[in-house]
C-alpha cells in the first residue's frame, strides 16, 4: 500500500510540475514575441527615428518583459528551480558539504595528497532523462547526513554529547560514522561509568574500553538483582566454635568484626577465606582479670577497627598494619555507646554522662579532641559523617539531642555541657533512636501524657547547619526503635516500629510512600536502596521485600533478635544476638557442647555476586583433596574442579 501511494504522489507530482512548466513557457513566448516586436519596430521599423522621446518608450517595454520574466520564474516552486539546478550541473549545498568532510578526511588520513583536491565534482547528467525522474533519483542516492557542521571543534561537539545518556549515545551512533566516532569516545563512557557507580576513583587510561567495562557491569547488575530476587547465592556461617555467647557484630564492605563474652574479638576478610578470622589482641591482658570482661561494642571501618569492655576499656587496632592494638584508653565506668567515623578514623564512646572524641593527628598519633560531660546519662552517640578539619558527633541523652564541636573542648574545664550545642529538647518526650547523614539528622520521639493528643510518636528530621527543625513525620501509636537516613535512596528515610511495622517516608513530600507489616515482635533494624528493603525483627526473622511493588521476596529465620543487618550491591551480613549473655549451658566446660550452641547467636554472610563459585569464593574445606577425610566427608556432591567429569569417549561404530 505504502508503494502504491508513493507512485501516485509521484504520477501527482509530475502532473503539477508539467502544469506549472506549459504555464511558464506560456508566459515565456509571449513575453519574447513583444520583445521581438519591441525591437522590430525600433530598429527596422522606422530607420529615421530620432526622437528621444519614441527611445524611452522603447526602452520601458524592454525593462518591464524582462521583470514579467523575472516574476514569472519567480512564481514557480522552489523544488522546481533546485531539480533546474541539478539538471543543470549545479550541486546542492548539503551534498557540497559531504564532500568537503570526505575531502577533509581523506586529507587527514592522507598527508601525501593536496589540499586543493577537495573541490566537489559536478554532476553529470544523463541525456534524455525527464526533470523528475533525475530529481527522484538524486533524492534516493542522498543518504548521508553529515555532522553538525565541518567548522565545528571536535571538543566542542564532545561537550554537548556529554549531557546525553547511554541511549541517547548509541541511537547517535547510528546516524553516521562522524557520530558513530564521537559517541563511542573513552572519555564520554568513562564518564557515564563513574556516574552509575563503577570503579570510582578509576582514571580514563585504567581500561582500553570503557563502553565495554560499562556493559559487563550492567549486565552483572541485572545478573546480582536477579539473585537478589530469587535467593541465588551462596550462605556462610561465621562461627567461632571455642568463644561465648556472641555479644555484638558489625561490618563494613568486605570486613566482618564481632565481640564475645570471652573477650575475644574476630575480625573476617569475607574476600580471602583462607585467612580464616583474625583474633585481634586486647591492651589489657596483661592485668589477667578472671573472669575476662565481656565485649560491649565492637565497631569497623576500611583501615581502623575497635571495641569496648564492661570494664570500660576501648581497643583500637589498624586492620592493615597488624593485630596488636595501635590505641587504648579506659573510662572509669561501663562504656554504654561506641561509634566509628564512616569517613576517617573518628572514635567517640560514652561512659555515664561523660563523652570521648579521639582521632589521629598528621603524625598518625592518637590524640583526644574532646571530653565533655553532660547533665544526664548517655544513651547513644554517632559521628557525623563527611570530611572536615575537627570531627562533629551527635550524641542524645534521655530527650535531648546534642552537636558536640570538637573545636571547644572540655579537658580542661569540668563545666557541663561544655562544648555540647543543643539541637532538640522536648520536656517529657525521649528520643528513643537516631541516624545522621553530612547536612540532616533523624530522630524517633516518644510522645506520652499531653503529647499523646498531636497524633502519636513522630519522627523529627533536623537540619545540622541551620539546627532548625525541618520535617515532622509519621503518626505511629508504637515507639520507632530504628531509622536508616545515610544509607537509604536521596530523599527517603526508611524506620522500623514496635507496632510491626517498616515505613519509608519521602523527605520531599513529608508522606509515606511505603508501609509493610513486617514483624510481630517489632522491627529491630531495616535498610533500604532503591529497590528493596531488608529488614530484621526481634523474632530473628530477616526479610527481603520490593519497595515498589510492597512484596515480600523471601526471608530467613534464626533463633535470637536480629541486631545487624548490612547490604551492599553483591551481598549480605545478618548477626543475630541473644539478650541473655549467660544461659544456663552456655559454658565451655560443659559436657554436652551441642546443646549450649543455640544460645550463642548467629552470623550469616550472603553472597548474591554472579560468579559465586570463583575459586577465590569457595571455602578451604571445598578445595581439599579425597586424600583428607574431613574434606571428603564434607564434599559430596559439591561442584569443584575434581568433581568435574570427563565426556564418555565414542566408539566411533
Amino acid at each position: 500500500m505504502e508503494e502504491d501511494e508513493l507512485l501516485a504522489f509521484r504520477e501527482q507530482w509530475k502532473e503539477e510540475l508539467e502544469k506549472k512548466t506549459e504555464q511558464h513557457r506560456n508566459v515565456s513566448s509571449d513575453v519574447g514575441a513583444q520583445l521581438k516586436k519591441n525591437n522590430k519596430c525600433g530598429y527596422f521599423g522606422h530607420s529615421n527615428i530620432t526622437n528621444a522621446n519614441d527611445q524611452q518608450i522603447c526602452g520601458r517595454n524592454v525593462v518591464s518583459g524582462k521583470k514579467h520574466i523575472r516574476d514569472s520564474v519567480k512564481d514557480q516552486p522552489q523544488y522546481v528551480s533546485i531539480a533546474a539546478g541539478l539538471l543543470g550541473g549545479r550541486t546542492s549545498p548539503l551534498l557540497d558539504r559531504i564532500e568537503e568532510e570526505r575531502a577533509r578526511r581523506k586529507r587527514r588520513l592522507h598527508c601525501e595528497e593536496d589540499e586543493s583536491n577537495g573541490a566537489a565534482p559536478r554532476r553529470i547528467i544523463s541525456p534524455g532523462v525527464k526533470l523528475i525522474d533525475q530529481f527522484i533519483q538524486d533524492l534516493n542516492e542522498i543518504n548521508d547526513i553529515p555532522f553538525f557542521d565541518v567548522e565545528l571543534p571536535y571538543e566542542l561537539a564532545l561537550k554537548i554529547f556529554q549531557f546525553l545518556s547511554k541511549r541517547d549515545l548509541g541511537r547517535c551512533a547510528q546516524v553516521s560514522k562522524s557520530w558513530r566516532v564521537l559517541a563511542e569516545d573513552e572519555v564520554l563512557w568513562y564518564r557515564l561509568c563513574l556516574k552509575d557507580g563503577h570503579y570510582s576513583g578509576a582514571s580514563v587510561s585504567d581500561s582500553p574500553c570503557w563502553k565495554s567495562t560499562l556493559r559487563d557491569c550492567c549486565t552483572t547488575e541485572k545478573i546480582v538483582k536477579y539473585n537478589w530476587k530469587n535467593r541465588v547465592g551462596s550462605i556462610s556461617h561465621l562461627q567461632y566454635e571455642l568463644g561465648k555467647v556472641l555479644c555484638d557484630v558489625n561490618s563494613c564492605d568486605r570486613l566482618v568484626i564481632a565481640g564475645y563474652t570471652s573477650g575475644d574479638v574476630r575480625l573476617w576478610d569475607t574476600l580471602h577465606w583462607d585467612s580464616g578470622a583474625s583474633y585481634l589482641r586486647p591492651a589489657h591482658t596483661i592485668r589477667d582479670e578472671s573472669p575476662p570482661p565481656h565485649v560491649s561494642f565492637v565497631r569497623v571501618i576500611e583501615a581502623v577497627a575497635c571495641a569496648a569492655y564492661e570494664n570500660g576499656c576501648v581497643d583500637v587496632w589498624s586492620t592493615e598494619s597488624g593485630l596488636e592494638a595501635v590505641h587504648h584508653y579506659q573510662h572509669l565506668q561501663r562504656v554504654c555507646a561506641l561509634d566509628l567515623g564512616a569517613d576517617g578514623p573518628v572514635l567517640a564512646s560514652a561512659s555515664g554522662s561523660e563523652v570521648r572524641v579521639d582521632s589521629p593527628d598528621d603524625q598518625g598519633y592518637w590524640r583526644t579532641r574532646c571530653l565533655t560531660r553532660l547533665a544526664k546519662p548517655v544513651d547513644g552517640v554517632l559521628v557525623v559523617p563527611g570530611k572536615r578539619e575537627l570531627p562533629l558527633v551527635s550524641v542524645w541523652a534521655g530527650e535531648s539531642v546534642y552537636l558536640l564541636d570538637s573545636s571547644r573542648s572540655g579537658i580542661e574545664e569540668e563545666e557541663e555541657d561544655e562544648g555540647a550545642r543543643l539541637l532538640h529538647s522536648v520536656y517529657g518526650h525521649p528520643v528513643t533512636c537516631l541516624d545522621v547523614m553530612a547536612c540532616r539528622a533523624a530522630l524517633g520521639v516518644k510522645s506520652s501524657g499531653w503529647g499523646m493528643n498531636d497524633g502519636g510518636n513522630k519522627v523529627q528530621v533536623y537540619s545540622l547547619e541551620t539546627r532548625q527543625a525541618e520535617l515532622g513525620l509519621g503518626n505511629s501509636p508504637g515507639d520507632f526503635t530504628c531509622i536508616n537516613l545515610r544509607d537509604a535512596p536521596p530523599h527517603l528515610l526508611v524506620c522500623g516500629n514496635k507496632d510491626r511495622r517498616v515505613r519509608v517516608f519521602d523527605l520531599r513530600s513529608g508522606t509515606s510512600v511505603v508501609s509493610l507489616y513486617a514483624h510481630h515482635l517489632g522491627v529491630t533494624t531495616v535498610q533500604a536502596d532503591d529497590w528493596k528493603i531488608v529488614s530484621g525483627g526481634g523474632e530473628g526473622l530477616v526479610s527481603v521485600w520490593e519497595m515498589r511493588m510492597g512484596a515480600k521476596l523471601w526471608e530467613m529465620h534464626n533463633r535470637h533478635p536480629v541486631r545487624h543487618v548490612r547490604f551492599d550491591a553483591s551481598s549480605l551480613v545478618t548477626a543475630n544476638i541473644p539478650d541473655e549473655k549467660s544461659p544456663r549451658g552456655a559454658c565451655i566446660t560443659d559436657d554436652d557442647l551441642t546443646a549450649h550452641r543455640r544460645h550463642r547467636g548467629a552470623i550469616c554472610f550472603y553472597d548474591f555476586s554472579a560468579d559465586s563459585s570463583a575459586q577465590d569464593r569457595v571455602l578451604p574445606i571445598c578445595r581439599s583433596s579425597y586424600s583428607e577425610t574431613s574434606g571428603y566427608n564434607y564434599n559430596i556432591g559439591l561442584a569443584v574442579p575434581y568433581d568435574a567429569l570427563t565426556e564418555p569417549q565414542t566408539s566411533g561404530l
